[in-house]
């Protein structure tokens, strides 16, 4: 993190909170100002200006506050907010959450340094997202299809595969058919030394290292550096998208973590708690993170986020997901009995949703039968999924035979559309094809949602012959 120190030095420490310093008889200061903290043993920390009132400053501290004492420690502030240098030398490189290399390369030689908290879009300047970015996972790009400029989350649960999800995707993630510059840049907050080293191997054994920035807050980390991660990524995924024309996608990983560090926060300031102890700005604070996602007027590049958190008890009306859901399009849900199941990724699409999927499918984009062919699989899934129940209660002995093809249809498509490798990329067409080849297990008769000029085209039983499409 670079800094220039030109600001003003005081010892007037009041009282220390957590990784808080309460520092009196201040002037001049302004919120989210650098901080440059000496302790009684000569050692530099480095911290931001989070709140400021009359002749009183509260301090953030990055590294802790172990060590410090109201007597000798030393504040000084540098009159500017917290920036990060970038440049092109950012990509294939590994961070920690403050932003110093730690992957053994040399420090970035910095093109300029930016407002590690951004620049607001202004609304008028934002280009509406409608084009289609392919993950290679059949239940996204067929089901719940993520577009440049999106922010798609992923609400997982304790022990479920999100991380491999997030990996897979890293991976994965391209614009189809176009020869463009594609970025990835994944922010890990409180993840484990094991976690952090299987994303670091993953992408360098699969080569995707050279399209990635990754930045890394461990677990043992301080929790207060947790707060500063995502914007020190969403800063590098601006700088590409905009100054590079590059179309980023942003993975954020756990954002439950990063709440949780939030909340620490808001109990050191004694702050008035709202939802489980969630502060009351929980929201906005979220907000400032997830708006970051779009494109501009005028501009090639993008940046698409897709946050992933965990919910606690796998319980969707928990503050972290509730609030996301709100500020975000939709959302992609890992269900824990798919995964009981052996299903990988074990992605239930029923409460599953991309608000902006319309926008980026269709004729020139994916293909013309793709939301229609989304539906009738949403239709045919969520039959035989409400017949399992009723097969709980009153036996399969008392279902018609429409009711048993649906049943096995539901089953088949966990094993064969939902369920692929975690090193399998399908593209859209395979999906798609793969769509029909499960649908033409259900009379045609039952295929009700779906153009019959479609069905004359694509339906197994007449592709490949010489009158396959005259109608469509």
């Amino acid at each position: 993190m670079s800094t220039l120190i030109t600001g003003r030095e005081y010892s007037t420490v009041r009282e220390i909170a957590g990784p808080l310093l309460f520092v009196e008889r201040t002037t001049g200061v302004a919120y989210g100002e650098v901080v440059k903290v000496t302790t009684p043993s000569g050692e530099e920390r480095t911290g931001q200006v989070l709140e400021v009132g009359e002749g009183f400053a509260v301090v953030q501290v990055f590294e802790g506050t172990s060590g410090l004492d109201v007597s000798t420690t030393m504040v000084k502030f540098a009159g500017e907010t917290l920036k990060f240098p970038v440049s092109m030398d950012i990509m294939g490189r590994i961070f920690d959450g403050s932003g110093k290399p730690v992957d053994g390369g040399p420090e970035v030689i910095p093109e300029d340094e930016w407002d590690i908290h951004g620049a607001p879009i202004n609304p008028y300047a934002r280009a509406y997202p409608s084009e289609f970015i392919q993950t290679g996972l059949s239940s996204i790009d067929g089901m719940n299809t993520l577009v440049r400029g999106q922010k798609l989350p992923l609400f997982s649960g304790s022990g479920l595969p999100h991380n491999m999800v997030a990996a897979q995707i890293a991976r994965q993630a391209k614009v189809p058919g176009k020869e463009e510059e594609f970025a990835v840049v994944f922010a890990a907050m409180g993840i484990t030394a094991d976690e952090a080293r299987f994303f670091r191997e993953d992408f360098e054994k699969r080569g995707a290292m050279d399209k990635v920035v990754m930045f890394v807050n461990l677990a043992d980390d301080p929790a207060i550096e947790r707060l500063i991660t995502p914007r020190l990524a969403l800063t590098s995924a601006e700088y590409l998208a905009f100054q590079y024309d590059m179309h980023v996608l942003v993975i954020l990983t756990d954002m439950t973590n990063y709440a949780e560090a939030l909340r620490e926060i808001s109990a050191a300031r004694e702050e008035v708690p709202g939802r489980r102890g969630y502060p009351g700005y929980m929201y906005t604070d979220l907000a400032t993170i997830y708006e970051r996602a779009g494109r501009i007027h005028g501009r090639k590049g993008s940046v698409t986020q897709m946050p992933i958190l965990t919910m606690p008890h796998d319980d969707i009306t928990h503050p972290v997901p509730d609030l996301t859901g709100y500020i975000t399009e939709g959302q992609i849900y890992l269900e824990r009995g798919l995964h009981m199941r052996g299903i990988y990724p074990p992605i239930n699409v029923l409460p599953s949703l991309s608000r902006l999927m319309n926008e980026g499918i269709g004729k020139g984009k994916t293909r013309e039968d793709h939301r229609q062919v989304a539906d009738q699989l949403y239709y045919a899934y969520a039959e035989g999924r409400s017949l399992r129940e009723l097969v709980a209660v009153i036996g399969e002995e008392a279902l018609t035979e429409r009711d048993r093809q649906y049943l096995d249809f539901a089953d088949r498509y966990e094993r064969e559309f939902v369920n692929q490798g975690p090193y399998e990329d399908r593209d859209i067409e395979t999906t798609l094809d793969l769509g029909w080849k499960l649908l033409s297990s259900l009379p045609e008769g039952e295929l009700k949602r779906i153009d019959p000029a479609y069905i004359k085209k694509y339906h197994p039983k007449y592709r490949g012959k010489p009158e396959a499409g005259k109608e469509a």
